[in-house]
């Protein structure tokens, strides 16, 4: 038997990483604060985290980002004990721009269940691989963040 057999079956805990990533139109610090509460309670709600299993994150911003810690929206939306890191991206000439990217590390029983990273806004462009495995459009959710709709 191998030992994550072993892991699952016994409901060992185990540390997984979520990723997670969203945008922002324009360095503001209310726009900053709404992006990352979005992206924290998304990622608490499709993993259905219990706060007390989240280890620490890391958060990262692209340099055109400067007017807030993305720490402290998520401080305010419910991680107000977790241990956070904000750090800048490295200035990929065409990187993403105003990009909010997150590593959440967890510890749990996971059992079955698999880490569900969390794209949202422009950043579903990052990775859309992963909403082609879901079943969704790759910019289905970015077109209704932003109030595209598919009627006439």
């Amino acid at each position: 038997m191998s030992r994550a057999f072993l892991r699952r079956i016994l409901a060992v805990p185990s540390t997984r990483a979520i990723r997670g990533a969203t945008t922002v139109t324009i360095d503001d610090p209310l726009d900053i604060d709404e992006a990352v509460a979005e992206l924290v309670d998304t990622i608490t709600e499709r993993n259905g985290l219990v706060i007390d299993e989240i280890i620490s994150a890391i958060f990262t911003v692209t340099t055109d980002l400067s007017s807030t810690f993305p720490a402290g929206a998520a401080r305010a939306a419910g991680w107000p004990d977790v241990p956070l890191l904000c750090t800048t991206e490295i200035p990929v000439s065409d990187g993403m721009p105003r990009c909010i990217r997150v590593l959440v590390h967890v510890e749990r029983a996971w059992g079955r269940r698999v880490p569900r990273h969390v794209y949202l806004r422009e950043a579903v462009a990052l990775r859309p691989d992963l909403h082609l495995r879901a079943g969704r459009s790759p910019m289905g959710p970015a077109r209704e963040l932003m109030g595209y709709t598919t009627e006439p």
